[in-house]
C-alpha cells in the first residue's frame, strides 16, 4: 500500500511538472483545451520568457510523460515481483488514477484555477475571464474519466498479469 501511495505521488508531481512546463515554459494555447471556454479564447500563444524556454518547457513535459508512464510499469513490475493477483493490480491502479484525479479536481481545478491567480499571472489577457469563478465547468469529462476509471485498471491488471 505505501508503494501505491508513492507512485500515486509520482503521478501528482508529475503532472505538477507538465502543468508548470506547458503554463509557465511552453505558453502555448493548444495546452489549455480543458480550460473553460471563455478562458480558451482569451488566451493567446505568447513568446518565449527567456531564450530557450519553450525547448526546456518541451523537455520537461516528456520527462513528465515518462515520469507517469513509468510510476504504471514500475507499478506492474513490482506487483509482478511481489506475485500480485489480479485484483491486487487492479486495487493498485486504481488508487493510483483516483488518488491523481481527486488531486486534479482538488488542487487543480477548485484551487489553481478558481481560487489563486496562477494562469492569470502567465496569460494576462485572461484576466477577468467568467471561467475561472466557475467550478466544475468540465464535470461532464471528470464524470466520464472516473466512471472509465476501473475499466483501465482493469485493463492494467490484465496486463500486468
Amino acid at each position: 500500500m505505501g508503494l501505491t501511495l508513492l507512485l500515486a505521488l509520482a503521478l501528482i508531481l508529475a503532472l505538477c511538472l507538465l502543468l508548470y512546463a506547458a503554463v509557465v515554459l511552453i505558453q502555448d494555447k493548444r495546452f489549455f483545451t480543458t480550460a473553460p471556454k471563455d478562458i480558451q479564447e482569451a488566451a493567446v500563444d505568447h513568446p518565449e520568457r527567456f531564450p530557450g524556454a519553450h525547448a526546456l518547457g518541451w523537455v520537461l513535459a516528456v520527462i513528465s510523460a515518462l515520469l507517469m508512464a513509468g510510476a504504471f510499469l514500475y507499478g506492474g513490475f513490482d506487483g509482478i515481483r511481489r506475485g500480485f493477483s489480479f485484483w491486487q493490480f487492479f486495487l493498485r491502479f486504481a488508487l493510483m488514477l483516483y488518488i491523481w484525479k481527486a488531486f486534479d479536481i482538488v488542487c487543480l481545478d477548485w484551487l489553481l484555477l478558481t481560487r489563486s491567480h496562477y494562469f492569470q499571472r502567465y496569460y494576462p489577457e485572461t484576466e477577468g475571464c467568467a471561467g475561472y469563478h466557475q467550478f466544475g465547468f468540465n464535470r461532464k469529462e471528470q464524470i466520464t474519466r472516473i466512471i472509465l476509471f476501473p475499466f483501465v485498471a482493469a485493463l492494467m491488471a490484465g496486463i500486468a498479469l
